[in-house]
């Protein structure tokens, strides 16, 4: 009875600091997510297919000692110490990380591709410099966090944090050491506490793998980074959920696997993602093609093209071969009557927009200073795996699939943007007032990001399928209504992206997860 009232009271502190967030910001739209006992501790997850590790084994953890050895019960004091008495601030913490490791650290994710989506302005000469990632916050800051800039940068994040739970799950279960609380009844605890083993913690090795993948994507940020690290791990010493050598431990495995999930990032192309030398070959090919007008940069100086070489990056869940395969027919000649269509319907557009469609076009522009279109669908993945109380390894396979997707989605839809190179509606005199992406416009990427995340995540929550495809569907939509895209770029880059998106879908159902 005295351990059930301790977690009441806490619950209900929690409750209460949601609320009290809840009245003093009214632009929230959705509610505070607080933490849960998942829906399954999905005790088999150790076995599940992993993406750079080949076994669980690939990383190696310390053998803890007993619960009834002089060193765990002094770290068991010390937790005693820590949790008894919390400050306001430490009380947000333990609420704030107790939502979710993989999804507080997936939300500081999308948080900083949003403060780094900037453009870099031109300089007196008329240049536009390049982000220096040897002197990040100098003007312009590094990294500029484009679209896709971000899905990459989101993918190996999840990835980081998937592969390193798998591997936690496969210790937590050969080592069995129980969670402080259920060693030590009178450990007061301020979280749900579920029967997951406690050793190595999921919570550390997921903030250590996160932490190392987002301070390489975004190095200007390690103070940042630093304090989040330290709140996350001194969070469940408050909370009272781990002592400190369950911490150590899962430290130790997440910068493990980080390591070899940034070795792979240093090996995978995006360092010659910005090649402009390579622009006129690609030009010169598409007209070879038969394309008599080329994309041209409509600012002023012309901006060169975003991440031209992006097409050429390595892929997650196919081959470079399957990829060629998947880029789609060409579009439709300038001169032909299927391009007369879709200009038609911008020009009606533009006469007569309708509220709703002005409504859609802004909600889906995700454009400079937003967390981009792959930030949307990480979002709309990382809440649907909240919503339906995922356990911390089975929420990191859902945005693993889901990052990878989107990632691979960019991928592809760049490959066939620089291959066909062809021209915007703006070129032919047609206005956007939610900003004008600087590079070739067939095929949209929001549709093909889009469909992609939507085929993945109606897999998983085969009952929320129509309404995942809806939202594809309205964003695609959005680029026609916002009058920078015409009726094809957006239709075969739906198409397209369902196809890409097909191949994570398969992942998902072969890696022994069950779903």
């Amino acid at each position: 009875m005295k351990k059930y009232s301790q977690l009441l009271t806490i619950s209900c502190l929690m409750i209460g600091l949601s609320a009290a967030i809840i009245s003093c910001d009214k632009s929230i739209t959705e509610p505070q997510r607080v933490g849960y006992a998942p829906a399954s501790v999905d005790e088999k997850a150790g076995a599940w297919k992993t993406y750079i590790l080949t076994a669980p084994t690939d990383v190696t953890v310390a053998t803890p000692t007993a619960v009834t050895s002089a060193d765990y019960l002094a770290e068991v004091a010390d937790l005693k110490t820590k949790s008894a008495s919390l400050t306001q601030e430490q009380q947000e913490a333990v609420v704030y990380w107790g939502t979710g490791a993989v999804y507080r650290w997936n939300e500081i994710a999308r948080e900083l591709a949003a403060r780094y989506n900037v453009p870099p302005a031109s300089n007196a000469d008329g240049k536009y410099p390049l982000p220096d990632a040897a002197n990040p916050l100098a003007d312009p800051k590094f990294p500029f966090s484009n679209p896709p800039y971000s899905a990459r940068a989101f993918a190996y994040l999840s990835v980081a944090q998937y592969d390193a739970l798998v591997a936690t799950w496969n210790y937590k279960y050969k080592f069995n050491r129980s969670a402080p609380s259920k060693v030590d009844a009178t450990v007061r605890v301020a979280l749900p506490a579920s029967a997951l083993p406690a050793y190595p913690s999921e919570d550390a090795v997921v903030a250590a793998a996160s932490y190392t993948v987002l301070k390489a994507m975004f190095p200007g940020e390690g103070p940042y980074l630093d304090a989040k690290l330290a709140e996350h791990k001194n969070s469940r010493l408050w909370a009272g959920m781990n002592v400190a050598s369950d911490l150590t431990a899962g430290a130790d495995l997440g910068n493990q696997v980080a390591a070899k999930l940034m070795a792979r990032a240093k090996t995978d192309g995006m360092s010659a993602a910005n090649n402009q030398t390579l622009t006129a070959g690609m030009i010169e090919a598409a007209k070879g093609r038969g394309l008599s007008e080329v994309w041209l940069s409509q600012e002023s100086p012309l901006r060169p093209p975003m991440l031209p070489n992006y097409g050429a990056v390595t892929t997650w869940n196919f081959d470079a071969a399957t990829k060629v395969a998947l880029r789609p027919g060409p579009p439709p000649a300038l001169n032909s009557p299927e391009f007369a269509t879709a200009m038609d319907e911008l020009k009606t557009i533009n006469k007569s927009q309708t509220r709703e469609q002005a409504r859609i076009a802004n909600y889906w522009s995700d454009g400079a200073g937003s967390y981009t279109p792959p930030g949307h669908w990480m979002r709309a993945a990382a809440n649907a795996a909240n919503d339906a109380k995922y356990s911390e390894v089975r929420m990191a396979r859902t945005l693993a699939l889901v990052g990878t997707a989107l990632m691979d989605a960019g991928i592809c839809c760049w490959d066939t943007k620089s291959y066909y190179y062809y021209p915007r509606p703006q070129q032919f005199g047609m206005k956007t007032s939610v900003g004008l992406p600087n590079f070739p416009s067939y095929t949209s990427g929001h549709s093909t990001f889009s469909a992609a995340a939507a085929v993945v995540l109606g897999s998983i929550f085969p009952e929320r399928t129509d309404e995942f495809w809806a939202q594809a569907q309205e964003a695609s939509n959005s680029r026609i209504y916002g009058l920078i895209h015409y009726r094809f770029d957006c239709s075969v880059g739906l198409t397209c992206g369902k196809n890409i998106g097909s191949y994570a879908a398969a992942r998902g159902k072969a890696d022994g997860s069950g779903l």
